[in-house]
């Protein structure tokens, strides 16, 4: 949303906001790969921790984020390849059609970190520490990304592409630090931190009620009618 009200500050935000609109479908397009993989892995790595096995928990992590590599990889070299054709799929305006290609090679870039930082979102919230990946990324996006976009798209004049720039530090920055996050790691601690809520959780369970069994009772005169 910020991008897009940049994008109408900047020079022809006619043609920017509409480039803009393509993209981000594109990234949406492409976000729905890693989000999968984020939500498999996140039940996968808690029921690791949930059955004491923080050494395939660890397994699943890496895994993951090989998976998530190669799917930013592919990302990136499909925006390459198609950089000149995949606007036209959205609009036949030429100036349009010109930001779209200047910037999709950039947003390939954005994908190349966006894949493995969202699937380490996953893993956090399979450790239940849904938190860190949080301020993972405010810090990255709008305490990097934005200022770094505002600088390169007004300050030193870059433009449209600028503004993308800033989006691709905040990707790698909030993928570095996510990186780290999950590196420093310790999963036979994790482990016995999911035992632990496990067993609170159970505690705070209600007791179950007291079933109540009632005698069934023959209404009056049934048995001598039945003689």
């Amino acid at each position: 949303e910020f991008m897009i009200i940049l994008c109408g500050l900047l020079a022809n935000p006619r043609a920017t906001v509409a480039s803009m609109g393509i993209l981000i479908q594109t990234t949406s397009l492409v976000y729905v790969f890693p989000s999968s993989l984020s939500l498999g892995v996140s039940t996968r790595i808690s029921n690791e921790l949930g059955a004491k096995r923080p050494a395939k928990a660890r397994v699943s992590m890496i895994i993951s984020l090989f998976c998530a590599t190669a799917l930013g990889l592919i990302a990136m070299v499909f925006t390459m390849l198609v950089r000149h054709r995949w606007g036209r799929l959205f609009s036949t305006d030429a100036e349009i059609l010109e930001l779209t290609s200047i910037a999709l090679p950039i947003v390939g870039l954005c994908e190349l970190g966006n894949c493995p930082q969202t699937t380490g979102c996953g893993v956090l919230r399979g450790c239940a520490r849904p938190t860190l990946g949080a301020n993972i990324n405010l810090g990255s996006f709008y305490f990097v990304g934005m200022p770094v976009a505002i600088l390169l798209g007004f300050v030193f004049k870059v433009g449209f592409p600028g503004l993308w720039i800033g989006l691709l530090a905040a990707q790698a920055t909030c993928a570095s630090l996510m990186l780290c996050a999950l590196l420093r790691t310790d999963w036979a601690v994790q482990a016995e931190r999911a035992e632990e809520l496990t067993s609170q959780t159970s505690g705070k369970t209600p007791p179950l009620l007291p079933i109540v069994r009632t005698e069934s009772r023959s209404e009056p005169g049934t048995e001598d009618m039945m003689r």
